[in-house]
């Protein structure tokens, strides 16, 4: 199935085919259509680019979360003669996750909501390419004994566990005995050298205006408290099984070392490249081999020197005072990481939607912390009420935080 010494094309299912990571996707399988068929694609309101894509591709399935705009998309692909089936609901998502006919699935939707998808294809044993970090989140140990007792194969694509996992023995017995610690590096999003006392005048614009990645809006804004990086200690915590006090962050502004390794003899491996999801996603694809993703490649006669700032410096804590909660979280009951996880989707909505101001998305996340108690959870219900239970407090302190 490597592609190169198979000539079976892979088929994959895409998750979220209309956001940056889908959309990225489908740009490193069209570059490749002798190794990889798109057998299912999924969106959940934008109709109009899964038709796109759904004529250029031409996939077996593609899945809308609503059923209006599932029935709008299917009455266009009528239209047009399209094969494809058209389906709705997340039933049919955890569906194509699963299907006996896919090979690899890209996990790519935002938040709680791409859980039981990635849970379905974690249990079928599929290739699972993981661009949802909330399912580790949320789920924890949950979702890596899913994974494990499915036989699935995981491979992370956020660029920093991806870095991570290029940098690792491949022989994952090895990691316990000869990991130091793990080094996620930052860039420090849009507001690294803002004084603190000023980000309570960001405006949605501004916080969604990253200086080196394109991403989405609520991926942009965790970019922006540093949030994206506390959702990664936790995931890195449970991806790579070490404790959270062998996770360290550092912010790095040039974004091109994408985090390290630190061995028992204080050697360190890092992994290096342009600031493009493509790149990351064409090593899930074609591991345990390597092939052209189309991202530049980089241009050291051209770089500028390399920096890195500690936490405790330039006044960093008091401008992301976030990122501390992922090791507190780590050392609190099982279970609080995704009551962090719904809280911060929650405030990142009501900031959006201009509810409450860009400071007071931590105030949300420290009070919803505060007034849920979460109870260890043993299935994906019980993951699913924690999160119903912790949306529904954040909620209520929104309102009350609200501007």
């Amino acid at each position: 199935m490597n592609g190169v010494t198979s000539m079976v094309k892979q088929r994959v299912a895409i998750l979220g085919s209309t956001g940056s990571i889908g959309v990225s996707t489908l740009e490193v399988i069209a570059r490749h259509p002798d190794r990889f068929e798109v057998f299912a694609l999924s969106a959940s309101t934008q109709s109009e680019l899964l038709l796109k894509q759904c004529v250029q591709f031409k996939p077996v399935f593609a899945v809308m979360v609503s059923e209006p705009h599932g029935r709008a998309l299917e009455s266009q692909c009528r239209e047009l003669g399209l094969k494809t089936r058209i389906l709705w609901g997340a039933s049919n998502l955890t569906m194509i996750a699963a299907h006996e006919l896919v090979d690899a699935v890209m996990a790519a939707i935002v938040g709680a909501a791409g859980l039981a998808s990635c849970l379905a294809a974690a249990q079928a044993g599929k290739r699972l390419l993981l661009a949802n970090k909330e399912a580790l989140v949320v789920g924890g140990d949950f979702f890596m004994q899913a994974v494990s007792q499915g036989g699935a194969k995981l491979l992370p694509i956020d660029s920093e566990h991806s870095a991570i996992f290029q940098s690792l023995p491949d022989d994952s017995a090895l990691w316990a005995s000869q990991i130091d610690k793990i080094i996620l590096t930052a860039s420090g999003g849009p507001f690294r050298e803002r004084a603190p006392d000023t980000l309570r005048d960001v405006t949605p614009e501004q916080a969604c205006a990253h200086p080196n990645w394109v991403m989405g809006r609520k991926i942009s804004v965790d970019s922006a408290t540093m949030m994206n990086k506390a959702l990664e200690v936790i995931e890195a915590r449970f991806l790579f099984g070490v404790t959270p006090e062998q996770i360290e962050v550092v912010i790095h502004p040039q974004s091109v070392i994408h985090s390290m390794v630190q061995y028992k003899d204080h050697s360190v491996l890092a992994q290096l490249g342009t600031p493009d999801m493509k790149v990351p996603i064409a090593y899930g694809l074609a591991w345990p081999d390597r092939m052209l993703s189309g991202a530049g490649a980089l241009d050291f006669r051209a770089m500028a020197d390399m920096t890195f700032e500690s936490l405790d410096s330039n006044g960093h804590e008091q401008r992301f005072p976030g990122l501390r909660l992922a090791w507190s979280v780590l050392r609190a009951p099982c279970g609080t990481t995704a009551v962090l996880n719904a809280a911060n989707e929650v405030a990142v909505a009501a900031f959006l939607g201009r509810q409450i101001r860009f400071d007071q998305i931590h105030v949300v996340n420290l009070a919803t912390l505060e007034s849920v108690l979460p109870v260890s959870p043993h299935s994906l219900d019980d993951l699913l009420a924690l999160d119903d239970l912790s949306r529904a407090a954040a909620q209520d302190a929104v309102r009350r935080v609200g501007l």
